[in-house]
């Protein structure tokens, strides 16, 4: 119930979760940690989240730590 309360709150102050699986590589928002070679994910996009990012009122305050697909 508090950790529901404190998202709430830090979600009215302009605290978003950056998305990344399954999505083009940006270097401005990710974090690209590994490359792997993979026949499931197009060359470019995410394969795996390592650690989630955030963003407060547009500006990134932690890139998501991303696996990139070659």
């Amino acid at each position: 119930m508090i950790f529901k309360q404190l998202k709430e709150v830090l979600t009215k102050a302009g605290l978003e979760e950056i998305g990344a699986l399954g999505e083009d590589f940006d270097p401005n928002v990710h974090h690209a940690v590994m490359t792997v070679c993979s026949d499931a994910v197009e060359s470019g996009k995410v394969a795996e989240v390592f650690q989630k990012g955030y963003m407060l009122n547009k500006k990134v305050i932690r890139p998501s730590m991303v696996k990139v697909a070659q």
